[in-house]
């Protein structure tokens, strides 16, 4: 039975080349992007619309963008990859957070991870930190959900 999947991933991804995380999805989300299979993704910069792009661009599965406020909040990078995917993106959730800070985005976060059966994160290489990343990660964790940590 194919998989539900949060994808989470750091914001902060101009240290590398873009070829280089295209290897990196191809790798670590291709075995997973069957054509049942259900991703849900954050809606922000950095490996959301990164790994938006290319499961837009490379599977057939279906995609859920999920936005702590709502989409045109998200910076003019999300906005401009959910625009480009928009024929491929099944559904937009907009949680409707009245301010966009650490609660509303730990909110969105837990909200994908509730329904996906596992965790893929991408988060900065390093010791596992507090970033909306590993928070992702760890609340996974604490639900019991596989988690895969692909470090970039």
């Amino acid at each position: 039975m194919p998989l539900t999947v949060t994808i989470t991933g750091t914001r902060s991804t101009g240290h590398r080349e873009l070829t280089w995380y295209g290897e990196q999805f191809t790798q670590f989300l291709g075995p997973f992007a069957v054509d049942q299979a259900h991703f849900h993704i954050g809606g922000a910069k950095g490996i959301d619309s990164l790994s938006l792009l290319w499961l837009a661009g490379n599977s057939k599965a279906k995609i859920t963008i999920v936005a702590p406020g709502t989409v045109a909040q998200q910076p003019a990078e999300a906005r401009q990859a959910i625009q480009q995917c928009r024929d491929r993106i099944a559904e937009i959730v907009e949680l409707g957070a009245e301010e966009l800070r650490t609660p509303a985005y730990h909110a969105r976060n837990c909200w994908m991870v509730d329904r996906s059966d596992m965790v893929i994160g991408f988060p900065l290489a390093g010791p596992e930190g507090t970033s909306g990343t590993w928070q992702t990660l760890n609340y996974g964790a604490q639900q019991g959900k596989p988690r895969l940590i692909v470090p970039v």
